[in-house]
């Protein structure tokens, strides 16, 4: 599935080494599930990717990710508004 390399910047110049960790059997059968169901060829190439996506392109930062859980609640206790709304107390209103 993917072309992910294993060098730095997408370089294949660099030493490819052994890394070992440890999971439960449980988390492995997810990640098993996972690679196998994206089409990745393999276990390492997942974890290879996964990490390199992760390293490369953190999504959240502490601070975000208190925010979308804040607004997750929001929404759940109902202090939402409309986009017509919220165009209004923004003043973003277009003129289409």
């Amino acid at each position: 599935m993917s072309e992910a390399t294993t060098g730095p910047n997408g370089g294949d110049d660099d030493e490819i080494v052994t890394v070992n960790f440890k999971v439960t059997q449980s988390f492995l059968d997810e990640i098993d599930s996972t690679w196998q169901g994206r089409g990745f060829n393999s276990r390492s190439e997942f974890i290879r990717y996964t990490l390199r996506d992760a390293t490369e392109f953190p999504t959240f930062d502490r601070d975000e990710l208190i925010a979308l859980l804040q607004a997750e609640e929001d929404i759940r206790e109902g202090r939402t508004m409309s986009a017509d709304e919220a165009r209004k107390q923004f003043g973003t209103e277009s003129d289409e």
